[in-house]
């Protein structure tokens, strides 16, 4: 096979370069992922006939319910672009293949015709586009059916989760005989300056999603979040950073009940500090269907023992547990804990938690390392829809990110202290020493 000229981003020629199983790039939006990939499906499946090794390069994604919903036409862009590569396949409507009949390509969607794999030949390569939502179960059925010598598998995908399966078995901890890379709008050499204007247009207009759109991150936000804004501010105006606290004030440890059990919801703690008019929030915890011991223990480990901290609970702080007929009130109690339960805001809590965070959150300072976890939280925390045509707002949705949230809120609720009872609700707070 005469040797030929592909240009590639520079950032990918590592990962094209040298013996791998496994090839990757992850990244936002203009980045020339798929088209490259696409680009190197085509020559693989060059290379694999000249070699005499017939089979199939599967192009997965993993919902596909058509070709036009697949890499079909990412493949084909890549192969026109080409004449070398046009000039050595025959692609028709709904096939690609070789003109020796040595390769052909085959597109599926993983979430529905993952049992077709296993049908299929020499897979010779197995290129995911659009990986991330990729289950494991996936994963673990897919990647055993690439069994050929030499065969690989590529994946390619725009980060949204850091505890997705794609995130975990690529980045997180990636396979042995393995390349991957981040590849974002600024490496693509042919940026198109029509996208860049989209590009800049989004980082003034909606800068809540710019990031994980077009530099790669993980999503911290999601449309219609109660606080995408507010997050998004505190980081312009660098209130995410690091944040310590001050070694002779009492640090105020605000929680959001989880119970115990197995299908108990997650147990909640925000530490923070109230100086002067900042709000400084270190640390942060959640746990679902432990023990108090194991909350409390965790309290230890970070320092903020019952000399030094104060606990603050919900309403139902005082309600005794259904396993172990004790309230946390009385446990924190035992374990030497001064508590506050703050009582019961009444008919619309959760609205007045979320409308006091808002008004507050200007004065609040996140610690960048420490708080990951629950600003993940508060940037999913976001109302419900009816799924009728209406679209009505139902409030808060229930999910993983409510309890992170309702504890962040009832710190809110406390920190402004309201005089008055028009509300329809009182702060007298109960407190046990």
């Amino acid at each position: 096979m005469t040797a030929v000229r592909v240009n590639l981003p520079e950032k990918l020629v590592p990962v094209f370069s040298g013996p791998a199983m496994y090839r990757g790039a992850y990244g936002g939006r203009g980045s020339a992922k798929t088209r490259s990939f696409a680009k190197m499906a085509a020559v693989q499946g060059l290379r694999c006939a000249a070699a005499d090794e017939p089979g199939v390069i599967v192009c997965g994604r993993e919902f596909m319910n058509s070709l036009d919903e697949s890499s079909m036409a990412e493949v084909k862009a890549a192969i026109a672009s080409e004449p070398w590569l046009a000039a050595n396949y025959d692609v028709g409507e709904k096939y690609i293949r070789t003109r020796d009949r040595k390769i052909d390509f085959a597109f599926i969607g993983l979430r529905r015709n993952l049992d077709s794999i296993k049908s299929k030949s020499r897979i010779r390569l197995l290129w995911v586009d659009e990986a991330e939502p990729v289950a494991e179960a996936a994963w673990s059925k897919a990647i055993p059916t690439v069994r050929e010598e030499d065969a690989e598998i590529w994946v390619t995908w725009n980060p949204e989760r850091k505890n997705s399966a794609t995130h975990k078995r690529f980045r997180e901890s990636p396979p042995s005989e393995s390349r991957f890379v981040q590849l974002n709008w600024r490496d693509n050499p042919w940026f198109p300056s029509v996208l860049n204007k989209t590009r800049l247009e989004d980082q003034e207009k909606r800068p809540d999603q710019y990031e994980h759109v077009w530099e790669g991150d993980f999503v911290s936000v999601v449309d219609g979040a109660y606080f995408a804004k507010p997050l998004s501010q505190a980081k312009a105006e660098g209130r995410i950073g690091r944040v310590a606290f001050d070694p002779i004030m009492r640090i105020r440890v605000y929680c959001d009940l989880g119970g115990t059990g197995a299908k108990a919801d997650a147990f909640a703690m925000w530490p923070s500090q109230f100086v002067g008019k900042e709000i400084r929030l270190r640390e942060y915890y959640e746990a679902v269907g432990q023990p108090l011991a194991t909350h409390i223990q965790w309290l230890h480990s970070k320092g903020f023992t019952p000399n030094k901290a104060d606990i603050y609970l919900p309403h139902d702080g005082t309600t005794n547990d259904r396993v172990y007929d004790a309230s946390f009130e009385s446990g924190f109690r035992a374990a030497g804990y001064s508590t506050v339960t703050i009582p019961n805001q009444g008919k619309g809590a959760a609205r007045l938690r979320i409308e006091a965070a808002r008004r507050v959150f200007p004065s609040i300072w996140f610690d960048a390392e420490s708080t990951e976890a629950g600003r993940d939280a508060l940037g999913w925390y976001h109302e419900k829809r009816s799924e009728d045509d209406r679209n009505i707002g139902l409030g808060p949705e229930h999910d993983w990110s409510s309890h992170g949230a309702d504890a962040f809120g009832l710190m809110c609720v406390a920190y402004e202290e309201p005089k008055t009872k028009d509300k329809g609700w009182d702060f007298k707070a109960r407190k046990v020493a």
